[in-house]
């Protein structure tokens, strides 16, 4: 088995990163709904509210250090839950998936709620689909697969 620590922390960043340029690419190259600054100043704003959108470069590296963070904790709880959890070992593609879809609910549905009372209401629209499967393909399967292959070493 890969050491523990390692196998959460390549986890971690490897879905923060692919997550981080996907939605970089998608809504601010693709869709041009955003940039890539009031992304990441949107991601501060969780914890420094509107002081995050008029502190410049700073609060965007602490929206993407932020963003990081959340990434390995995902990692984290899911390197936790894996041995307990029998659907997490059988099918990478599936327990990733799976595990993509609670990010996308325990983000949407609990914690950015929590942090921000008054965010409109969610629509199943081609962005809520969009959101999901970046969550899917950039979060979930990736530290599916990381943390299979770590506890297999």
């Amino acid at each position: 088995m890969r050491s523990k620590s390692n196998t959460i922390l390549i986890s971690g960043l490897l879905a923060g990163t692919l997550d981080i340029l996907a939605a970089i690419l998608i809504y601010s190259v693709i869709l041009h709904k955003t940039t890539a600054e009031k992304i990441l100043l949107s991601i501060a704003s969780g914890v420094f509210k509107q002081h995050a959108y008029t502190s410049g470069a700073q609060m965007m590296v602490y929206g993407l250090l932020l963003h990081y963070f959340i990434a390995l904790a995902f990692a984290y709880f899911y390197y936790k839950i894996y041995p307990h959890v029998p659907l997490l070992r059988k099918n990478i593609f599936l327990s990733g998936s799976v595990y993509g879809i609670f990010v996308w609910i325990v983000m949407n549905l609990i914690v950015l709620p929590a942090v921000f009372p008054k965010l409109p209401s969610k629509e199943f629209d081609l962005p809520l689909l969009i959101s999901v499967l970046i969550l899917i393909f950039c979060i979930g399967i990736p530290i599916a697969f990381i943390t299979k292959k770590g506890y297999e070493l």
